[in-house]
């Protein structure tokens, strides 16, 4: 005690007599204290390294520069979106003022990259799409408004999914031309005027509108990267012969990307109920080429999420696969594919939803040694309205032409001979939550690339999971239960550790915390899947918790 307090007034007498000195030294940053100071830390929630709560984020927004998006109404530019998410009220492309009851924390703004812009065009009619003559209807009827318009856009997208749109038309809106890279340009320069490290993040980013025969293979890829990075490259789309409708052609893209820039990128695949069948293969691509070690280990690089819910129908599961889940028919799409131009039929479920994906991946990984399906999973909107909304009574559906009004309900999606999907069927969901050290692009982004992350259909509910070998009932209940958690185990998402002598199964810790202004929470179930040596599935729903005394 006595030597501590003799340096103590050293220090202050050499200040005192020294001054000069002491200013060319500087004023001490906390950095400094901290990095001298050797003792006891007595603050328990200091040198904290693990997330203290989730960050809540769209990861799937289109706005008026999508195609579709553009045809049904859409007038709201990617800034209207970023306002929106960050809680400011913005007026609705049907006019009407529409504010979020909370604002995000991060947007990414996914915008087809397939004729980017190119609706602004035919809005306009301009000569560089009249001359066309696909073109020139569309803009004729878009102009006259009405059914006419409607029914042109539901044509525009029905060439487009079937890929008989003009070439030479949809190819100035194209990568490589002048179009295309000034509407990429203002992509990129609107994600960095909104980015706010610490308050709000804004992704550079796109979707990739994979269509085979209408069969929905869309990705959305987000960039961790600022404008010197992006700014070095275009989008990747699925028009030849630039672009391409297959999965390995977009994760080459993805290689060169980082290769030749130094950045990091990744792909959320989506709405595998819309592919039939071809979302999840287990032996070979729609094409019928046989997948192998380069399919499985690119697609395990680069895909580490997937989109498990959204407008267009929930993906976790379907009746026909889990017939003793009582929750398996949760918002079900399963009429046909994405432009419902062929219906669909149960022998094509295996390959579309995310719990069979999961047992999918482990008889792949038996036999070439890579499981291409060990995703983490998050929700998003895939909102066409420029306005990323989940809340029921504050829901502003798929496209404008489904915001709120009396016939908003038979607003429709797609129509077809085989079947249509109409307004009141869209579904208010979802959003993701990562647990992010902080909010920025490089911290959102490593925690979905580890997995760190979970979906809910809209609800701003606090879930968190520690799996390891000898968590206690200590250890459940500890006042810092994620000290525990990380010291003892992993967080959702990660691999366990090796078992320890004589372990003989994991153990779990599970928390869950209802949105503050949400629903009560009913009971926590953990679902597991697992395959036999003969490489059968199987799939068991167990119930861990229960609300309130209920044991069952």
């Amino acid at each position: 005690m006595f030597k501590s307090t003799h340096q103590f007034v050293a220090a202050i007498a050499l200040a005192i007599t020294l001054p000069a000195a002491a200013q060319d030294i500087g004023t001490p940053t906390p950095e400094n204290l901290s990095a001298a100071y050797t003792g006891k830390v007595y603050s328990p929630y200091a040198e904290r390294n693990y997330p203290e709560r989730p960050l809540w984020g769209d990861s799937h927004l289109h706005t008026s520069l999508s195609m579709d998006a553009g045809l049904f109404g859409n007038r709201l530019p990617p800034v209207d979106a970023y306002r929106f998410a960050r809680g400011e009220q913005v007026v609705s492309s049907t006019g009407q003022p529409v504010r979020l009851s909370r604002p995000l924390d991060w947007l990414v703004v996914a915008d087809h990259s397939d004729g980017m812009g190119m609706i602004d065009d035919l809005r306009a009619s301009t000569p560089q799409v009249t001359a066309f003559e696909q073109g020139a209807r569309w803009a004729k009827a878009l102009s006259n408004g009405g059914q006419e318009g409607v029914d042109a856009a539901l044509d525009l997208i029905g060439n487009f999914s079937q890929g008989t749109m003009q070439p030479e038309m949809i190819a100035l809106y194209s990568p490589g031309s002048k179009i295309y890279r000034s509407i990429w340009e203002g992509v990129i320069k609107d994600a960095e005027t909104f980015n706010d490290p610490g308050r709000f993040t804004a992704f550079i980013g796109f979707e990739w509108t994979s269509l085979v025969n209408g069969n929905n293979m869309h990705r959305v890829v987000i960039m961790r990267d600022d404008a010197d990075k992006a700014g070095q490259v275009e989008p990747f789309t699925q028009t030849a012969p630039i672009g391409s409708s297959n999965p390995r052609d977009l994760w080459k893209y993805m290689t060169r990307y980082e290769a030749n820039t130094g950045g990091d990128i990744l792909a959320i695949a989506h709405n595998g109920n819309l592919s039939n069948g071809i979302m999840f293969p287990l032996q070979a691509q729609w094409n019928g080429v046989k997948l192998d070690n380069t399919y499985v280990t690119e697609r395990s690089k680069w895909e580490p999420l997937y989109e498990v819910t959204q407008i267009k129908g929930d993906g976790e599961t379907h009746p026909f696969l889990s017939p003793d889940d009582e929750f398996a028919d949760y918002e079900t799409w399963a009429i046909g594919n994405l432009d419902v131009s062929v219906a669909k039929t149960n022998d094509m479920l295996a390959g579309e939803y995310a719990r069979e994906a999961l047992k999918r991946g482990l008889i792949i990984e038996s036999k070439l040694g890579t499981n291409p399906y060990k995703f983490g999973m998050i929700g998003a909107t895939d909102s066409h309205t420029s306005l990323a909304t989940t809340e029921e009574e504050n829901f502003y559906g798929k496209h404008s032409g489904a915001e709120p009004s009396p016939k908003r309900w038979e607003h429709p999606f797609m129509k077809t001979d085989k079947g249509e999907i109409l307004g009141w069927q869209m579904v208010s969901s979802g959003l993701a939550a990562v647990w992010a050290m902080e909010n920025t692009r490089e911290s959102i982004f490593d925690a979905m690339e580890r997995k760190e992350v979970y979906a809910t259909t809209g609800t701003r509910m606090s879930v968190r999971l520690f799996g390891g070998w000898d968590y206690t009932d200590q250890d459940l209940n500890s006042r810092m239960p994620a000290v525990v958690g990380y010291e003892k185990g992993v967080p959702m998402g990660g691999d366990l550790r090796k078992a320890p002598a004589g372990a003989s199964a994991p153990k779990f810790m599970v928390y869950a915390l209802r949105d503050p202004i949400g629903a009560n929470l009913d009971r926590i179930q953990i679902v597991k899947g697992w395959s036999d040596s003969k490489g059968k599935t199987y799939e068991k729903v167990y119930d861990v918790a229960w609300s309130g005394d209920r044991k069952a």
